[in-house]
């Protein structure tokens, strides 16, 4: 490891470090506009000059390599000087429209030209004007401020893995740019706007509607996808204006998907604010008194083993235990979490995680796609795949249709047929394999027997490459806590039958919003959730909850991590916490539950299921038998996402990601020559 000296102060780094990486190591501050440690090193912007000792000219820190015995002066008279002519040069063609700029008050060119800039300019030239390129309906540009540090080109093609963005023109002339004037093609595009350290790439639904220093900021967990990625949410008064990703280095790093940051505005879209009862065949206003009255009414005489509950995608832990135990007190064991009927029983928690973990893809050198098409189901497992890709000795296999990653997959059939034999040999040189099985091949009737099959394709001495990924936020809390039939009860498949037969009488769906309703024959139904998607347009009584910003709650993400979201804003109206509905209506029903906090619900649910009190924490599961031996279909997996930008009530009632599928849809349609 070689030693340097930065001002005066002996430091050792690692081999291959840069001058930048080891003044940050010492925690010596250097100006920088194109360096990112996630990115490639372009040394564009040559803010990062320092003064290395026996060099005839200041350095760029960020591209430099350490060398053995190196001196250093951040702060000599020299380097400041070579920092305001950079600044200097900067400026010149830079607009000052600070007061209008959406990237006023946490500007990196606003901070370093008030830190290390000059004082005055010299140059008397015209500015140069640059056209506004559209770059879709989620990233607003004014490339009059772009001081081409390239970032976002290097994002999008290192990181996102797409095509889309370059630099076009040379010198002065040099413009970023789409390459055929199209929507930006990635899930991942609008991270680029938090990597523009000026204003040219602004976030377009968002523009001209806060400054930062008007906004309440929670740190939370986003709940569209079970990647459980770290958001923060900033919010002002009731509103929820903007949500911005937070650093977990073993979930999602600092990035986080199109859907998670622009879905938001879904939140004030199709709200349910008070309770419904359905009167004469259409839903009316009413109390929480009367709904709850109702209630109880149609459960009186009812059997246990005529009712039913089931869980959404996006339900909390809290609200998933208070049901579950409300159900049980009724006498019922016809509960489910599973609104697609994957095949998973719970009965061992190793055989329904990501047990590889997410930072663990980062150590895999082979990975099998069984019945999933991540880019689509987890576009931030989908940006660590292909960062593992980038690094070599990584190679990829897919069970199924053909599939577009941003990285070579080889096709190892469209369906299951031969999949022990397929997958075995393609990982048979592997030391660390691993294999993804999605939803796509556990929702089929086969999908116990694939799932046993794939169990022991990744698993070697010191190392379980067996991973399930999972697309619902509630998927995991709900397999922890044991949300699946009891004895004799019936999963959701069994739910709708009986429904249809009239053999179950009373459903409670718990923000169910993605099963077919049409199959809840004459079934007093209530729903309790917080957007009037399917389920409470079927419902007989609809119970107003909060959304995910608007509660504290826990999540559980498909690797197992227990994490915390926190209340942003409050819900509308007269909608409440989905465990206080919850306990409330226990009280109606003569049943009440043994808690009336959230602190002492969560008291109960750790001592009951001690995993959910390990926040951020992935605990060990313990190896077991899983799955079901049985005979596998040879038809071809279908992938249970096709539309990214639409999948769940929240995303459903965005008119942002409207737009988007509507501009993703346009795109494809000038590819394939079909559009106009």
């Amino acid at each position: 490891m070689p030693k340097l000296t930065i001002n005066g102060i002996e430091v050792e780094v690692p081999a291959g470090a840069t001058v930048l990486q080891a003044c940050q190591q010492a925690g010596v501050e250097v100006p920088h506009f194109c360096y990112h440690e996630r990115l490639t090193i372009a040394g564009n912007c040559r803010m990062c000059l320092v003064e290395q000792e026996k060099a005839p000219k200041p350095i760029a820190a960020c591209a430099m390599p350490v060398a053995e015995n190196m001196v250093i002066h951040t702060d000599s008279e020299r380097a400041k000087k070579a920092r305001k002519g950079v600044m200097e040069f900067l400026l010149i063609n830079h607009p000052l429209d600070c007061p209008i700029c959406d990237q006023g008050g946490e500007c990196d060119l606003q901070d370093q030209a008030m830190a290390y800039g000059f004082d005055r300019g010299r140059y008397q030239e015209n500015k140069r004007a640059v056209k506004d390129k559209d770059f879709g309906p989620l990233v607003e540009t004014s490339m009059n401020r772009c001081i081409h540090c390239t970032r976002c080109v290097r994002f999008i093609g290192d990181v996102a893995g797409v095509a889309d963005l370059g630099g076009i023109g040379r010198g002065e002339n040099m413009e970023i740019d789409t390459f055929i004037g199209q929507a930006l093609g990635s899930e991942l595009s609008a991270n680029i706007i938090d990597l523009c350290p000026v204003g040219a790439l602004t976030s377009k639904p968002y523009a001209f509607t806060a400054r930062p220093w008007e906004l309440r900021k929670t740190e939370s967990i986003d709940v569209l996808d079970a990647v459980g990625s770290n958001i923060r949410i900033d919010s002002r008064g009731p509103a929820v204006l903007r949500i911005l990703p937070r650093l977990h280095e073993d979930v999602n790093e600092e990035w986080i998907s199109d859907k998670t940051r622009f879905a938001c505005d879904g939140l004030t879209k199709r709200r349910l604010d008070r309770p419904y009862l359905r009167r004469a065949g259409k839903l009316a206003e009413t109390t929480w008194q009367d709904a709850f009255a109702m209630i109880a009414t149609r459960l009186k005489g009812v059997a246990g083993d005529r009712m039913a509950a089931i869980a959404g995608d996006l339900a909390d832990a809290e609200a998933m235990f208070a049901l579950k135990e409300l159900m049980a007190s009724l006498g019922s064991a016809n509960i489910d979490c599973r609104q697609d009927g994957a095949a998973l029983d719970g009965s061992n928690r190793a055989g329904y995680l990501f047990n590889t973990t997410i930072a663990g893809i980062e150590k895999a050198d082979a990975v099998v796609l069984i019945g999933t098409n991540p880019r689509l189901e987890a576009a931030i497992i989908n940006a660590r795949l292909r960062k593992r890709y980038l690094q070599g000795g990584f190679r990829v296999g897919a069970f199924g249709p053909k599939l577009d990653l941003t990285f070579p997959v080889t096709s190892l059939g469209d369906g299951p047929q031969d999949l022990v034999a397929r997958a075995t040999e393609f990982l048979k040189d592997a030391k660390n394999p691993m294999v993804i099985v999605g939803q796509g091949a556990l929702r089929r009737k086969d999908g116990g027997a694939i799932l046993a099959a794939a169990r022991d394709l990744a698993v070697r001495d010191g190392w379980n490459g067996f991973n399930v990924l999972h697309l619902a936020a509630s998927r995991v809390a709900g397999l922890d806590m044991g949300f699946v039939p009891g004895a004799n009860g019936r999963d959701v498949e069994g739910i709708l039958a009986g429904c249809e037969k009239g053999e179950i009488d009373f459903v409670y769906l718990l923000g169910a919003d993605e099963i077919d309703t049409k199959r809840l024959g004459s079934a007093f139904v209530v729903y309790q959730g917080h957007h009037g998607d399917k389920g409470a347009a079927r419902a007989d009584v609809v119970l107003p909850g909060s959304a995910y910003t608007e509660k504290d709650a826990i999540y559980v993400n498909t690797e197992g991590r227990v994490q915390l979201a926190r209340r942003a804003t409050f819900p509308p109206g007269d909608a409440r916490e989905d465990w206080a509905i919850l306990r409330a209506l226990s009280g109606s029903l003569g049943k009440a539950l043994p808690y009336d906090t959230l602190a002492a619900l969560r008291t109960k649910l750790t001592q009951a299921y001690p995993t959910f009190g390990a926040i951020d924490q992935v605990p060990h599961a313990a190896w077991g038998s899983f799955g079901k031996a049985g005979t596998i279909d040879a038809a071809a997996f279908v992938y249970p996402v096709t539309d990214f930008y639409h999948t769940d009530s929240i995303s459903r009632a965005s008119p942002t990601m409207d737009a988007c599928l509507a501009a993703r849809m346009e795109t494809d349609a000038r590819k394939t020559g079909t559009h106009g």
